[in-house]
């Protein structure tokens, strides 16, 4: 009997495409100035994976090579949305990042509370809770 190593490798690439493309992300847009320069990179690891994916014929690598891929075309998209996220007081901002202040100065809903970072509790914060959070911070 041959064991078949593709599904091992594809659980594989998207849990850890997933894993690192999300915090990577939330890091990296935190702390660069020109969005493009990421997304950029991300492009052409993309492509990097996707044509390895094409020239080999391991084919747990190239099914890794090619979930990668699309990880990165994606992340490549996420940094935009992230932005997007801040802008709408979904995501912290980095008041040291120049492309943050702007944003904190041109929208109100901006913030710099990270409202995942508080102690969960078993039961929604009200309205009240939420705006003295939010006083506190300032």
């Amino acid at each position: 009997m041959e064991i078949n190593n593709v599904g091992f490798a594809a659980a594989l690439a998207t849990f850890l495409g997933i894993w690192w493309g999300h915090v990577s992300v939330r890091k990296i847009e935190r702390g660069v100035v020109h969005l493009w320069i990421p997304s950029l990179t991300a492009v052409l690891l993309g492509v990097g994976c996707l044509t390895a994916s094409f020239l080999t014929s391991n084919l747990p690598l190239s099914t890794a090579g090619g979930i990668l891929a699309v990880t990165l075309f994606w992340d490549a998209l996420e940094f935009y949305r992230q932005q997007n996220r801040i802008k709408y007081g979904h995501a912290p901002a980095n008041p040291d990042n120049p492309r943050h202040a702007k944003i904190l100065a041109e929208y109100p809903e901006a913030t710099t509370i990270d409202w995942l970072d508080r102690d969960p509790r078993g039961r929604p914060y009200t309205s009240a809770e939420l705006s003295s959070m939010k006083e506190r911070a300032k």
